[in-house]
């Protein structure tokens, strides 16, 4: 086990983990993943990690019991102090020892974290081993806990080699850290959002100016449709948009909804339903989804069309629509959307708006102020919660390592397969759009509420408030979830979903001023 230090100075003597990358940034990123452990601290504890490794491995003695404690050793620098001096208590009733390792025996409550959790999740269970394994289980864990810490570490200060142009040494990193992967669990946790990183920082000192990470508009379509499965967050979307645009259609016997993002049509047959069941009789929906051409030469957005128009003709709705094939938002035209003036407006963009963000700062302006002329009734606007739209590359790697970590420690609660696997990969791909692509190839340009808030207002939209339904309506949602991490949240009348403590993705509702 190299000492802690050598992953960063070892390729370059003027570089080290306290020139490199600021110790509040590594102590940030260490104690939201879970460990209770200072930079400062890390050489220190390595070394004696590197001790104990040694000695255990070459120990004769089975020291251990045939049954250990498992618990989270979150705070590693406790943990190992705590080892050694259990030890030094032990020694006296056992057999003399070489004077080099007396201080390096583990004592009868052995350390050891569960590999089957995240750090926010592991707890305390008791576990059998025999007798000639808990030597090397114990060396396990150790060097795995040790690993992870030092790829926070790398990838940190990998980053930050990048945003000063060193591109040798960051290549130089990101062996080192694929070196550390073998050393991890790369199934969950730390190493499988490490392996995501190292893959978008490699991509991008293989194209530094910044190369297209989008994929195909099926492939994103497809990973969209498995993304949507696997966890609640677009459902959380749909819900809520659905419950708004409903409340906003109330008396309306013309109703017309433009959809930003059309993908499957997955959001609308809810909203047929209820429309269906309106007290006094459904109006007349008129439904234009925006979507991509099709790869194929196939009308894919028609093909929607007619299966949502075949659902709102079983439920009595009488339904028209219209497919408007655009690669990109900015390309719509708001006489593409033949919008009667005398119909109830909505307008629905779920996470879309974000990506008028470039470096056209025209972009959203223009597309704001043709919507607001459309005089719409309600506004819908589902977007990440998460601040991947700085100018400066290491304020933005930093959020996404926090954003992205927590994300896929959530998706840890989806027992469906292959849905876990596709949405992972969706995750990698926006992963890999915010930390490789620059310029126009960056189309993941996340902002927080506040800042949408700030721009919409600044826009003329008057912020409208989700009501207690559609707080009622993502609470129930998330009962179909077996996992206990999520949790929905009321911020000014806007509401969030998220894992834990960390919200994920933010709902709102706006109206066009006058």
């Amino acid at each position: 086990m190299l000492p802690y230090d050598s992953a960063t100075s070892a390729k370059n003597p003027n570089v080290t983990s306290s020139s490199s990358v600021k110790p509040p940034e590594i102590d940030g990123l260490l104690a939201d993943a879970g460990y209770k452990v200072r930079s400062s601290d890390l050489p220190q504890v390595a070394q004696r990690l590197e001790r104990l490794e040694t000695a255990m491995l070459n120990s004769p003695y089975h020291l251990l019991p045939s049954e250990a404690v498992l618990y989270n050793p979150s705070d590693l620098s406790s943990w190992v102090d705590s080892l050694l001096s259990e030890f030094n208590q032990s020694q006296q009733s056992l057999p003399s020892l070489p004077s080099d390792l007396s201080d390096l025996v583990p004592s009868d409550s052995s350390s050891l974290f569960d590999h089957n959790s995240t750090p926010q999740n592991r707890q305390l269970q008791n576990v059998n081993i025999p007798h000639n394994h808990h030597n090397q289980v114990m060396v396990v864990a150790a060097v795995e806990e040790d690993s992870g810490i030092r790829l926070v570490h790398t990838l940190m200060t990998c980053a930050e080699s990048i945003q000063r142009g060193d591109h040798s040494l960051a290549a130089s990193l990101i062996e080192d850290m694929q070196a550390l992967l073998i050393r991890v669990n790369t199934g969950c946790g730390i190493g499988k959002v490490a392996g995501y990183f190292i893959d978008a920082l490699s991509r991008r000192i293989l194209s530094p100016a910044g190369g297209s990470c989008s994929g195909f508009a099926y492939e994103n379509e497809f990973l969209y449709h498995h993304f949507y499965e696997a966890c609640p967050y677009l459902k959380f979307a749909h819900f809520t948009a659905n419950q708004a645009i409903l409340e906003a259609f109330d008396g309306q016997d013309c109703v017309h909804v433009v959809d930003f993002n059309l993908m499957h049509g997955l959001q609308w047959p809810a909203l047929i339903q209820a429309l269906a069941l309106r007290p006094g009789g459904p109006p007349l929906l008129r439904l234009t989804g925006i979507g991509p051409p099709s790869p194929d030469g196939r009308d894919s957005l028609r093909e929607i069309g007619v299966r949502l128009a075949e659902l709102a003709r079983s439920v009595n709705v009488r339904f028209a629509f219209r497919g408007v094939a655009a690669s990109r938002l900015q390309d719509v035209k708001p006489w593409m959307l033949q919008v009667n003036p005398k119909e109830a407006v909505a307008v629905n963009s779920i996470m879309q708006l974000h990506k008028l963000l470039g470096p056209d700062r025209d972009r959203i302006d223009t597309v704001l102020s043709w919507i607001k002329n459309l005089k719409p009734k309600i506004m819908t606007v589902v977007e990440q919660e998460a601040n991947h739209n700085q100018s400066e590359f290491m304020d933005r790697f930093t959020e996404s390592l926090y954003y992205y970590s927590t994300m896929v420690d959530s998706l840890e609660a989806c027992a469906l397969q292959p849905e876990k696997a596709f949405a992972e990969m969706y995750i990698h791909k926006e992963i890999c759009n915010v930390v490789s692509c620059e310029g126009s190839a960056r189309v993941e340009r996340h902002e927080p509420l506040a800042k949408w808030r700030e721009r919409l207002s600044g826009a003329g939209f008057k912020a409208l408030h989700l009501g207690s339904n559609a707080f009622k309506q993502a609470s129930t949602l998330l009962t179909l979830f077996s996992a206990e991490g999520y949790s929905v949240q009321e911020d000014e009348g806007c509401l969030t979903l998220g894992w834990h403590s960390r919200p994920l993705i933010a709902a709102s509702a706006w109206d066009a001023v006058s």
